[in-house]
């Protein structure tokens, strides 16, 4: 149907979907199949997520003539089936042109693409570096006519940064703002993009239809969670979080409100009709983005199955639990590797953390090979004192036996080291850092023992896992300690964590001074060690496993400082 017939009544259909970063075929079937539910729930039109032909970011692969190229096709596929007189498809994409190569949409309705759209304003900031590989579109363009209905379409960053696009739009005669978007998940990001898109609607007059993806892609997670605010400036929808799904919105003309506009249908279209999901909170929403990212990792990078080293501590314990919720207790293989240092609690405290999530549960001693290395390294070491690097060995002993595993039976070590630690270095490289995904990567301490606690009393939707207690309280409530030399505990050469991860939150996510952490009242000589703890660290932090982002600035994409570095604070 392509007829300019005003139809007083729009069903625009959101496609909240999961698609995977080059697989072009597949993200296609997923984009017919949403086609198809939203055409029996009776849709006009189906709104895609940015680049969702490509998956969200594309990167590089953009830069590859034979990947645009199949994304190209895949799209003329897409507009083709519209002949079907069904929904028309709004659905993004990477185009070559001769301006350039844009971050796209096409428009499509009865067989023929009748309109693309391309990207203005690329953002350059925290994870995204979309000017590397994409040009903006040349000029600002107009509305489309969808069956007698003036659609504008921004594209993601188009609505956040203050660059009118939103208001010519509408002053070109929009009357519904529809967005495609690949908006990441940080703490707290919902309610940002709910002020952004309130922002535009006071700018431009008009209602905005925001469509986010879904799913894991390397570190970056995107949650969905689309939604639409209306030219009134109130929620008109909210769709669910973290989870697929397509959803069919009702809009309604209201001429009485259009004709009260001296001839401006801004007020015009309502919506009557669609979801209002309860958006997950703090621990909750933090659990979830976790488990959607460890999932799919493994499972669009073709991993059977999951193994770790279950130490009877927080970190092990936290990520077992989601492995499980994630991938099943079949898909998990926790391995407990002790040595002479390692106390009876914390081989109770695994074993009962294993049995209450059903999980396989191996125990791999280790003495015999951290005594090889030891006596093999007798003369070397001689007239040496014991320490640090002898406590390494422990570490690296089992990050062997892990990969031994990994590279016996296929499965990816889940690596268990949170941001507290890998911001100071107290992580062992070829050890405890040996993995292929971390999924507590981006989670300070104090928030893993929160999450910990919230699972223990919470089942979280999606989730395989069992309900009830799954991480023993001996774990959470005991102190912290590597085990490995006699009594030791990890606040014997660190602040209290909950002043180290306060001091690392200035540091990291707020790039303070040292003047402004210690008047928040922290000793100055501690604030100076752990900035110095930080920086030295980096060289560990660039051979670690990518891990899910949860904070506004994550090791890896989002903060990029050198290695080599001899800035201090004062000093």
């Amino acid at each position: 149907m392509t007829d300019n017939t005003a139809s007083d009544i729009l069903r625009i259909a959101v496609a909240q979907l999961n698609p995977t970063v080059g697989d072009v075929a597949a993200n296609l079937a997923k984009a017919r199949e949403a086609r198809a539910d939203a055409a029996r729930q009776g849709a006009d039109l189906v709104l895609f997520t940015e680049l969702f032909l490509a998956g969200y970011p594309p990167e590089d692969l953009v830069l590859k003539p034979a990947f645009l190229k199949a994304c190209e096709l895949a799209a003329q596929d897409f507009a083709r089936d519209t002949a079907d007189g069904g929904p028309g498809v709004i659905i993004g994409t990477p185009l070559k042109r001769k301006s350039g190569t844009h971050n796209s949409i096409i428009f499509a309705d009865g067989g023929k693409i009748l309109a693309e759209r391309y990207k203005l304003d690329l953002p350059n900031y925290g994870e995204f570096d979309e000017k590397r590989v994409f040009q903006a579109g040349p000029e600002m363009q107009g509305p489309v006519n969808f069956r007698g209905v003036r659609l504008g379409i921004p594209i993601c960053e188009d609505i956040w940064g203050d660059v009118g696009i939103c208001e010519t739009l509408a002053e070109s005669g929009a009357e519904i703002l529809l967005v495609p978007n690949g908006s990441p998940y940080y703490r707290g990001k919902v309610d940002v993009r709910h002020q952004v898109v309130i922002r535009q609607v006071i700018e431009c007059g008009l209602p905005i239809i925001y469509a986010n993806q879904l799913g894991g892609q390397d570190e970056l997670i995107f949650d969905g969670a689309s939604f639409a605010i209306g030219s009134d400036k109130t929620l008109a929808f909210q769709m669910s979080q973290f989870e697929e799904t397509v959803n069919v919105t009702t809009w309604k003309r209201n001429r009485a409100a259009a004709g009260a506009q001296n001839g401006n249908n801004s007020d015009g279209w309502v919506c009557s009709e669609g979801p209002m999901s309860t958006i997950p909170e703090k621990e909750e929403a933090d659990y979830r983005a976790c488990m959607l990212g460890l999932r799919d990792y493994v499972n669009k990078n073709g991993f059977k199955n999951v193994v770790l080293g279950l130490s009877g501590g927080i970190d092990s314990a936290i990520c077992a639990a989601l492995a499980v919720d994630a991938l099943g207790e079949e898909r998990l293989r926790a391995v407990m590797m002790p040595y002479r240092y390692t106390s009876k609690d914390s081989l109770k405290d695994a074993e009962d953390c294993a049995r209450a999530l059903g999980c396989r549960y191996d125990i791999v001693p280790i003495f015999e090979p951290v005594e090889g290395f030891l006596h093999t390294l007798t003369q070397l070491f001689e007239g040496t004192k014991e320490g640090i690097t002898e406590e390494n060995l422990q570490s690296r002993a089992r990050g062997t036996i892990l990969m031994a595993i990994s590279n016996k039976f296929g499965s990816m070590v889940v690596t268990t080291g949170n941001k507290s630690e890998m911001s100071v270095g107290y992580a062992t490289l070829y050890g405890d850092m040996n993995g292929g995904f971390n999924p507590i990567k981006d989670l300070y301490k104090m928030q893993v023992y929160a999450l910990a606690r919230w699972r223990n009393t919470h089942v979280p939707a999606g989730a395989l896992g069992p309900s009830g207690e799954v991480i023993p309280n001996n774990i959470i409530d005991k102190a912290p300690s590597a085990e490995l030399r006699e009594n030791q505990t990890d606040q014997d050469s660190l602040p209290p964590y909950p002043v180290l991860d306060d001091i690392l939150e200035c540091l990291v996510e707020n790039e303070m001074g040292v003047d402004e952490i210690v008047a928040r009242g922290h000793d100055r000589a501690t604030v100076t060690r752990v900035e110095h703890l930080l920086y030295i660290a980096e060289y560990k932090r660039r051979q670690a496993a990518p891990g899910v982002k949860i904070t506004k600035k994550n090791f890896g994409r989002d903060r990029r400082y050198p290695i080599t570095n001899r800035f201090r604070d004062g000093g």
